[in-house]
């Protein structure tokens, strides 16, 4: 039998006509029509199947829907209603739909689907917050499961995975005994050289040391009536300047083991030297700085007055335009090439200032350090003259030196806990703390390659630390510390 239903149909009686005819054909219930069962009514019954109930059989689709009667809504922290059937299952779906918009868009998104107040209040109430969460945590964090953004995101915040801090050997991988290496503050006695080798002052003696042959040669003796103060390799090259305690510079050459010339203006003992190419800085305990020109006959060609006290600390910037200097009048100067008198004076440390740094990856980025009386670490930009931050350590800052790698510091200390710290700037979160020194850590420098640097102390010894990543692989850990540990004597 041919369909009514697409029957083509020239008019309305005969539309009436087959209506009537065909609801007698299929023994139609008195209040069903055949528009009730055309395709668009059939599919709107089975949309709303929880409202209509075919008083004749029921409806079946290719689609299963589960059951959730069986469903444990305790997981989810969601207590099933005491209500009919009917009103169960539309409370569930609604409760279902809120955390499920909550969980995709937030818990605050502002739109409000359409539906009864009833259904808006429950829409509107906090989402349980165990939704899509175990009752047993795991180490992985949900978010990753995710493909949609968090709920917590913030402009500007990166939330990739942390990534895992650098391990630091905490013990040094050599240590050089180095008798008569002295205990005093105010001197500069190690320095280590672009060409790899290590200068230490030992009494009246200056050793090197060539870290990769380990090879040690004495390169001249003061004589009984004078001692070493400082000493201070030349940028480029194997010139060697010894600061002495007669006020007189020695300046040598390192590969012929010779003494190039002499050269005096200071009155008092030399603690400090600084280069700037061919310029050698000397700071004195006369308060004075005096700058020297090698490559002149004269034995200094200017003269800096400013400190009222000794000058223990000395520091050219990595462009060579600015020399920091430190004294035991609590002050921190900034010199140009061209003044006599300091064009920036900082006042705020409370003890001597010794520790000075230049940071290689800023430019006018100074750190600065106090000694027992004051502890503390202070940055300064030297650009627009303010003081940027400060970071108490609770001890004396003998000395700072700035990673070349990567920008983190190192700081070594006195009284009273005579540590090793390296920081990570501009956090200035500690990254280590080395310990092993039994005195204070008076003496600092680092190797050419930026990944090593060498402590001295009171203790007569020389430790040497891998605390630096290398500039290609930062993220490596270096092994040397734990397979090359050693110990030897530097005379």
């Amino acid at each position: 039998m041919e369909d009514p239903t697409v029957t083509p149909l020239s008019n309305q009686s005969s539309t009436r006509t087959l209506h009537s005819s065909s609801s007698s054909q299929l023994s139609l219930p008195p209040n069903m029509s055949l528009e009730t069962l055309t395709p668009s009514r059939q599919i709107d019954r089975m949309i709303n199947s929880n409202h209509y109930q075919s008083p004749s059989r029921s409806i079946y689709s290719d689609r299963f829907i589960p059951s959730r009667s069986g469903s444990n809504f305790a997981l989810f922290d969601i207590s099933p209603p005491a209500n009919s059937p009917a009103e169960g299952r539309e409370d569930h779906s609604s409760a279902y739909a809120s955390l499920l918009r909550a969980a995709l868009f937030g818990p605050e998104t502002g739109v409000m689907p359409p539906g009864t107040p009833e259904k808006r209040s429950l829409l509107m109430s906090p989402p349980s917050r165990n939704i899509f969460r175990y009752k047993t945590e795991t180490r992985r964090s949900m978010h990753s499961l995710s493909p949609f953004e968090f709920d917590d995101a913030v402009p500007g915040v990166n939330h990739s995975p942390v990534k895992a801090p650098r391990k630091i050997p905490r013990s040094p991988y050599k240590v050089l005994d180095a008798p008569a290496l002295q205990d005093d503050f105010y001197l500069n006695l190690v320095a280590w050289s672009s060409h790899n080798v290590l200068a230490v002052g030992l009494g009246n003696c200056v050793y090197l040391w060539n870290a990769c042959s380990s090879k040690v040669t004495k390169l001249c003796d003061l004589g009984i009536d004078d001692s070493v103060c400082s000493v201070g390799w030349a940028q480029r090259g194997t010139h060697l300047a010894v600061g002495t305690s007669n006020g007189k510079v020695q300046l040598w050459d390192a590969s012929r083991c010779k003494k190039v010339r002499t050269m005096e203006g200071h009155r008092l003992r030399v603690g400090a030297l600084a280069w700037s190419s061919s310029i050698l800085s000397s700071g004195s305990r006369d308060k004075s700085i005096l700058l020297r020109d090698i490559r002149a006959h004269e034995d200094f060609v200017s003269k800096l007055s400013g400190h009222k006290s000794e000058v223990c600390g000395l520091k050219w910037s990595y462009d060579n335009r600015e020399l920091a200097s430190g004294g035991n009048d609590n002050r921190l100067f900034v010199w140009n090439q061209h003044s006599t008198q300091p064009v920036l004076k900082y006042c705020e440390h409370t003890a001597a200032v010794k520790a000075i740094a230049w940071s290689p990856h800023l430019h006018g980025l100074l750190a600065s350090g106090g000694g027992t009386a004051d502890r503390c670490i202070r940055f300064w930009n030297t650009t627009t003259n303010s003081h940027l931050s400060c970071m108490d350590t609770g001890s004396q800052v003998c000395n700072l030196v700035w990673s070349k790698n990567v920008n983190e510091l190192v700081s070594t200390h006195g009284y009273s806990q005579n540590q090793i710290i390296v920081w990570r700037y501009p956090t200035m979160s500690k990254l280590a703390t080395l310990t092993g020194h039994s005195y204070r850590v008076l003496y600092l420098a680092i190797s050419p390659d930026g990944q090593t640097i060498v402590t001295g102390a009171g203790d007569e010894t020389l430790r040497f630390w891998n605390v630096f990543p290398s500039p290609k692989s930062q993220n490596t850990e270096s092994e040397i510390g734990a397979s090359s540990y050693g110990r030897s004597i530097i005379r």
